[in-house]
């Protein structure tokens, strides 16, 4: 399996760490808002790469943050009236049902910034007494020209830097003694949620944040950093610097990045009235359309998301979904007893569709690709399955293209609808469970029935019903 490395530059076989393990971070959303389609493509990318090593046999620790403080949650805290926790409690909430319709599995931790204010505070620490960073008037610096190795993953000279240096130049930057220096830690301002520090009252800065839970639920070294290509510079050079520099030791082996969303061609912009969130998209579509879209284009292609184009995706779903949902109707009336010798040599090629889509993913996740050899496996089923089969035989190439799918985290097995009786035993059971007091239970049937599409409505005469 070979992936491209942005510290290298170049793709290169995938060894880990520990043998059968991946250790794997990806830098999740601000929950200042909804998240928009831009935040969805990492999302669905390495969600996708950590399902195919597991598929290969991987054990896959895969951690992903909130960040929970942030200037953009202090201003929409503000406008409402809030606390800051109010706005990143709501909004950790509506992603994680965005990820859940987009078929992301929940990371093996989802670490709050918040939470790991301690592990920042010594990370700092550490930095001053090595002689990385410095304290000025409560404000802590990284002294970037200490660190050998500054623009190694973004290819920038530190040198050239300087010109540019409004790139990471924060408030207070006339204290610093580099234009280049970032801040690890910040005083606190009038309105601001803040912790105490040994430098005073305030609150860590973005980068230190990622640092110190990559190492605390993975380790000093990791196999896998990963995230939009927009964090190449400065997050995560900044990480690195911090990283080693208190560690000693390699952070990341690998790093990946996707590359960036286009609307129309032209870069996401709410000014520009081309900004998309993830539930704007799942009321004109199912989300599962949004990931095979996502899944579409080699994740380091520039994506151009249009109405086009998701029409497409969906017609692409659609021919998947119906000849899986054929293959389960041959199934109910196939012949029993095992393959005949014709069916098991005709079986042999979908193996060969199988090699094929491995292949694409062993190529630095070749989603596009392989893609293409699930169509292989919808063309074979369509023109080599009818009702004269046995039911082994469809069994078998029902599964192979339902579990390659699965793979690339599309579910296209199509949910059968609810019979009327099924609805009334359910609201029956929802009643009762009222009765006993036991509404976590009534919520659930509610929540159950309105995801297949079935809302309730409480009168005085009962529950009624009715199909959206």
């Amino acid at each position: 399996m070979k992936i491209y490395n942005t510290l290298t530059a170049k793709k290169e076989e995938f060894v880990p760490l520990e043998e059968g393990k991946v250790k794997m971070y990806v830098c999740g959303p601000t929950v200042y808002n909804l998240i928009h389609i831009g935040n969805a493509r990492p999302m669905i990318v390495f969600d996708t790469v950590r399902r195919y090593m597991e598929y290969k046999g991987y054990e896959v620790n895969f951690v992903s943050n909130f960040t929970d403080v942030d200037d953009k949650i202090i201003k929409a805290a503000n406008e409402e009236g809030v606390t800051s926790d109010v706005i990143s409690t709501r909004y950790i909430a509506e992603c994680k049902k965005d990820m859940a319709g987009m078929n992301v599995k929940p990371a093996t931790k989802h670490p709050l910034a918040t939470e790991e204010i301690d592990g920042m505070i010594e990370l700092i620490k550490t930095l001053i007494d090595k002689g990385y960073a410095y304290d000025v008037n409560g404000t802590v610096y990284y002294r970037t020209r200490k660190f050998e190795g500054y623009g190694k993953l973004s290819k920038k000279n530190i040198d050239d830097l300087e010109a540019g240096h409004r790139d990471i130049k924060v408030a207070g930057g006339e204290e610093k003694e580099d234009p280049l220096d970032f801040v690890l830690w910040k005083p606190k301002k009038e309105g601001e949620p803040y912790w105490e520090s040994p430098w005073g009252d305030g609150r860590p800065g973005w980068h230190t944040e990622c640092s110190v839970m990559a190492k605390k639920y993975l380790g000093e070294s990791i196999d896998i950093h990963a995230g939009g290509e927009d964090l190449i510079f400065p997050h995560h050079e900044n990480e690195i610097a911090q990283s080693e520099a208190a560690n000693g030791v390699q952070f990341s082996k690998y790093w990946m990045h996707n590359a960036f969303l286009k609307i129309n061609n032209v870069k996401m912009s709410k000014s520009l009235g081309n900004f998309f969130t993830v539930r704007d998209i799942a009321a004109k579509y199912d989300l599962q359309v949004l990931r095979y879209f996502m899944l579409s284009a080699h994740y380091r292609n520039p994506l151009n998301f249009s109405e086009e184009l998701m029409e497409s995706a969906k017609n692409g779903l659609d021919r998947i979904m119906t000849a899986v949902d054929n293959l389960a109707h041959l199934i109910e009336n196939g012949a029993d007893g095992n393959m005949t010798a014709e069916e098991t040599e005709s079986l042999s090629r979908m193996n060969e569709f199988t090699i094929q889509f491995e292949s694409a993913m062993d190529d630095d996740f070749n989603t596009a690709d392989a893609i293409t050899a699930i169509f292989e496996m919808v063309k074979f089923a369509n023109t080599n399955t009818s009702a004269s089969n046995t039911k082994a035989f469809l069994n078998a190439v029902y599964e192979k293209i339902v579990s390659t799918c699965d793979v690339l985290g599309l579910n296209v097995v199509k949910e059968k609808e609810l019979l009327d009786e099924d609805i009334d035993k359910l609201i029956q059971e929802r009643q009762q469970a009222r009765k006993d007091k036991n509404f976590a239970r009534a919520d659930e049937i509610r929540n159950l029935l309105l995801e297949k599409g079935i809302t309730l409505e409480d009168t005085r005469e009962g529950v009624r019903w009715k199909r959206s």
